[in-house]
């Protein structure tokens, strides 16, 4: 006989899961790492209608619209919004086995109190709904976050930014008013290290402003970097965050180092050994500042960004046509590390989150990890939460059964949403059932003792305690 669709044990297949999960189902979220705007937040921003919020920018359901043949003009073309709503839905309709599927449906549960599964033919009627719901209170960001109890959330910020909406929030003089929850920024220096990109000698200009200096050499980058990284510890910054493509590593005198930021600088087409030696002469230096000042630092690795040069033409970065990089990364990881290690003599690596889009990482990720952990804090260098493509069922459970075989999964740091949609919390709950479900199949098999105390603590932890502490 078939389960209920998505019910109160939804993805708890044991007795253990579901005495877990109703243990730590209350606790508090914190989301360290995502993408919501600022300025969103600190005016208390409403979503006008399901279409805004769903697929205003999610190009993870962009990508499945595409997969269902959906004309481009119900996806980021001129159609009326409850046209590329309707399309959303039908694309729905076929999404089994797929993540968005069940995220789709624990938002249409716990924000709307609809538990009527998405079709073209309930369209309709959720529509209705849902739109009346939004222009609510309750779903406000202020209302929102007091809803899904939000202890923190992590944004992602350039070191140029102003950061002015962050201060207005902690300071409760934003429209949002006084909020429980803290909004912290994050440290993203990406365009800092990226010698290719046409636009990179107008940053480093944009930088010279925010970092008080006048940038002519790398040295000058790292301290402007460094003046900047100041200013958001002042705004509570806790962890800092670098994308790259693959790892890199070309440990080069400092002269070649220079000569490529020079050419840069002149719009000269840089070569990968220079593009590389320039990323590990700043990826070292920046290791130190973050282990001097207590930043965590989150590396994302193994992304192909824009794989379709039409499209990107078309329609831009972030709409839908990345990739996992299946670049090598074991032999340049673990000596980036090791060369960040040595640069932070008196310290050891600055606390260290590793992800990577490609699972087929996980194994020497959490290997090399193992190498660079430390006395005073349990999973000082973590494997990062499954990100983006891997962020489903199979993939939080195989992230999680790696760190378990190679780790120590008990100091996990837990879940982000990693979103720009303020609808994604569901997706916590997601992975606590997940993580529930997959201790509780270790204790029915006997493989770890019932102790329910114990184990409830670790899913405690997992679900938060550990990222509240690890962030501090």
């Amino acid at each position: 006989m078939a389960k209920a669709f998505m019910d109160e044990n939804f993805l708890l297949e044991t007795e253990t899961a579901r005495v877990l999960y109703n243990a730590l189902k209350d606790e508090p979220v914190h989301d360290y790492h995502c993408h919501l705007i600022p300025s969103q937040i600190a005016e208390n921003r409403r979503m006008p209608d399901l279409t805004d919020a769903w697929l205003s920018g999610d190009h993870y359901k962009w990508r499945m619209m595409r997969a269902m043949g959906i004309d481009e003009k119900y996806i980021t073309g001129d159609a009326d919004g409850y046209e590329k709503y309707l399309a959303w839905a039908r694309t729905v309709e076929n999404l089994i086995g797929n993540p968005l599927y069940h995220w789709t449906h624990l938002e249409l549960k716990r924000y709307f109190g609809i538990d009527e599964p998405l079709t073209e033919k309930s369209a309709p009627s959720i529509w209705e709904k849902a739109n009346a719901l939004l222009q609510t209170p309750q779903l406000s960001v202020k209302g929102i976050f007091n809803k899904f109890n939000i202890y923190a959330v992590g944004t992602t910020d350039d070191p140029v930014d102003t950061l002015e909406h962050h201060r207005a929030i902690a300071e409760g003089t934003a429209a949002i008013g006084k909020i429980n929850t803290k909004v912290i920024p994050s440290f993203r220096p990406d365009r800092a290290l990226e010698l290719n990109s046409a636009a990179f000698p107008e940053y480093i200009e944009q930088l010279s402003a925010a970092g008080r200096l006048k940038i002519k050499t790398p040295d000058d980058v790292l301290a402007a970097l460094d003046n900047c990284l100041d200013f958001f510890i002042s705004l509570g910054c806790r962890a800092s965050d670098h994308g790259l493509e693959y790892t890199p590593y070309l440990d080069a005198p400092l002269g070649f180092v220079k000569t490529a930021f020079k050419k840069a600088l002149s719009k000269k087409t840089v070569s990968q050994e220079e593009n590389d030696a320039y990323k590990t002469y700043m990826l070292t230096y920046l290791a130190s500042l973050y282990a001097q000042r207590g930043i965590v630092m989150q590396l994302h690795l193994n992304v192909i960004r824009n794989v379709n040069t039409k499209m990107l033409f078309q329609k831009g970065v972030n709409t839908g046509f990345d990739a996992v990089n299946d670049a090598k990364t074991s032999g340049n990881l673990a000596a980036l590390l090791d060369l960040m290690d040595l640069e932070c003599e008196e310290t050891g690596l600055p606390k260290t989150v590793l992800y990577s889009l490609n699972p087929g990482d996980y194994y020497p990720m959490a290997t090399i990890m193992g190498g660079f952990q430390s006395a005073g804090c349990a999973g000082k260098i973590q494997l990062g939460s499954a990100w983006w493509f891997c962020d489903h069922k199979d993939g939080m459970e195989e992230q999680m059964r790696v760190l378990a075989n190679l780790g120590c999964l008990p100091a996990f740091i837990g879940m982000l949403t990693d979103s720009r949609s303020f609808l994604s919390y569901p997706r916590h709950e997601y992975f606590r059932r997940i993580m529930c479900n997959l201790l509780g199949k270790w204790i029915e098999n006997g493989e770890y003792p019932a102790e329910m105390d114990k184990l409830e603590n670790i899913a405690k932890n997992i679900a938060f305690g550990n990222a509240k502490r690890y962030f501090g």
